[in-house]
């Protein structure tokens, strides 16, 4: 083993037991090393291998059903991990190489508050007094730029958002100065302007403390402005590995060519965006023309949104409580067959405006005029007609359907609550067709949510929403967390359905590169207000306001060589 290796791993295959014993082979015999003070990320979609691989160098995935083969070897600093038991294994963890998750919230323990968290690691493993320890805990805070540490300190994870969270869990990781960091998809579905931020941390702690990262992610842009090496994987094989450079300028692999294509440029609005399928095939990927976007005078309105605003009532002490501004005076018009894109961070308002239309927040004044109707002063019983014309796609797509229901009910019932379909029969046959039509097979009816990825989940939510036939779907950051050659399928599925069917489409973001793509015009939002709006191509070219230009400059626009 190389003296400038810290990490080696070599013939690594793990597969999973199933419950009639078969077995799955999740990683093929995968080698790859990590230098000393280097970035390596680990590139690939979903069920390709990556975060396998980090839990099998931590030791922490599930015993009963693993099957590690014998001859695998994963050696750190001339130890073999994967022989490491008990004490000794546990003094490794959180000592020598520690680990981010990729949801904060799950592995923060919701009843300590961050500060004892932190301490808690620093009495295990460096022998702090719990005063000292939490004092450390306060430092490490301010270290990893958390405002207000020592308020911070005693604060519990709900109290967070959820970039503060990623912080807390980086400050707990770096605790013991670890010499290998893993961060698993530290960043999926941040904010751009969080994201970016919590990037420059690893890249100055990286420096500032001499670490190896392993950077696991889906996202090449990312890599290429915070990895030095790239290792890119497909089922549970590596394709391709090599530096930044090589990675991007000359990439040897169809996959790598794919996975750098799949996601939106902001210097092109192709007709089809490019899937990893497109690359795979024989003759590679053929670029289709461009689209052209933008509103036109002859264009007919058909949602007319003036002065929307939504208070929220927030206690303040025993008795007390405040007003929270979340939306105010947004107006804005949505013609037939367009796309409005709404981006803007965390707590801008965006999501608040998209269920205060649909009135799944009462709004507190203004109005929302659906084909000349007020949506927003209707009874609750006039509403319900026009419920079906104006549907949600939601984020979480597994959070939405109902786990107990079989495809086949969670798409017949609203056609049920809405007299469409005159027996059961007619209406299975309907959502048979539209199973067709967003992509998946007729035998998915008998399938529950959990049998599906998430790309397929939130295709089974985009065909619940058509069941009602809308004529307004509010896309509220429904790709974002998925994987970008997911993300490029169902973008290319909802702009098909928008030139059939003549939707229009409110599509709220933070992911700016994914608004251009799709949208017609962009309503940008920050602490519930409007601060530009306009058609996308003049507001991307030239933002007028500051806080458009920051949201731009946090876009990942991959690898740039450095400065001589």
């Amino acid at each position: 083993m190389n003296q400038d290796t810290l990490l080696q791993v070599r013939n690594l295959k793990v597969s999973f037991r199933g419950e009639e014993g078969e077995l799955t082979e999740a990683l093929k015999g995968i080698n790859f090393d990590i230098p000393r003070n280097r970035t390596v990320a680990l590139v690939g979609e979903s069920g390709s291998g990556k975060s396998v691989t980090s839990m099998a160098i931590m030791q922490l995935l599930p015993a009963r059903n693993t099957v590690i083969d014998p001859a695998s070897q994963v050696t750190f600093e001339g130890r073999d991990l994967l022989a490491l038991e008990g004490a000794e294994l546990r003094k490794m963890r959180g000592k020598d190489i520690a680990m981010i998750f990729q949801e904060p919230m799950s592995s923060l323990n919701p009843v300590f508050t961050v500060g004892d968290q932190i301490a808690e690691t620093l009495m295990l493993h460096a022998g702090l007094g719990r005063r000292d320890a939490f004092k450390r805990a306060v430092a490490l805070l301010t270290e990893v730029g958390l405002p207000d540490p020592e308020k911070r300190a005693k604060a519990y994870p709900h109290e967070l958002s959820g970039g503060q969270q990623q912080r807390v869990m980086i400050a707990m990781a770096i605790a013991c100065e670890p010499k290998l960091l893993i961060a698993d998809e530290p960043t999926t579905a941040l904010d751009v302007t969080i994201q970016k931020q919590i990037l420059q941390l690893l890249a100055d702690l990286q420096k500032k403390h001499g670490m190896s990262v392993l950077f696991i992610t889906h996202d090449l842009g990312l890599v290429g402005e915070f990895a030095d090496d790239v290792v890119v994987m497909r089922h549970g094989e590596i394709r391709e590995a090599g530096s930044v450079e090589q990675i991007f300028n000359a990439p040897a692999n169809p996959y790598t060519k794919a996975l750098l294509n799949c996601r939106p440029h902001l210097d092109s609005r192709p007709l089809r965006l490019a899937v990893i399928d497109d690359f795979m095939q024989p003759g590679g990927y053929v670029k289709p023309g461009e689209r052209v976007r933008g509103y036109e005078a002859s264009d007919e309105i058909i949602l007319d949104v003036q002065h929307l605003a939504k208070s929220f009532d927030i206690r303040q002490g025993l008795f007390g409580k405040r007003q929270f501004h979340a939306v105010k005076d947004v107006s804005f018009q949505l013609p037939r067959g367009k796309t409005l894109g709404i981006v803007g961070e965390s707590g801008s308002g965006k999501t608040t405006v998209g269920l205060t239309l649909v009135r799944l927040h009462q709004a507190t004044g203004g109005k929302a005029l659906f084909h000349g109707k007020d949506l927003l002063a209707m009874s609750a019983r006039e509403f319900h007609e026009y419920k079906r014309r104006i549907q949600i796609i939601f984020q979480n797509p597994y959070a939405s359907l109902n786990p107990r229901f079989t495809v086949e009910q969670i798409l017949t019932e609203p056609m049920m609550l809405h007299g469409i379909g005159r027996v059961q029969m007619e209406r299975v046959k309907m959502a048979q067709a539209l199973l067709d039509r967003v992509g998946l097979p007729a035998r998915s009816l008998s399938r529950y949510p959990h049998e599906f990825s998430g790309g397929q989940r939130q295709r089974i939510a985009i065909a619940r929403c058509l069941t009602l036939k809308p004529e307004v779907l509010i896309c509220d950051e429904s790709v974002s967390a998925l994987d970008v050659s997911v993300q490029a399928q169902v973008l290319n599925l909802l702009q098909e359905l928008q030139d059939e069917y003549k939707l229009s489409y409110l599509f709220i973001s933070h992911d700016l590169a994914v608004v251009k793509h799709i949208s017609d015009q962009v309503l940008v939002m920050n602490k519930g207000e409007v601060v530009e709006q306009g058609d996308s191509d003049a507001i991307y070219r030239a933002p007028a306001a500051a806080y458009t230009r920051k949201l731009l400059d946090s876009i990942p626009t991959g690898w740039q060589p450095q400065a001589a």
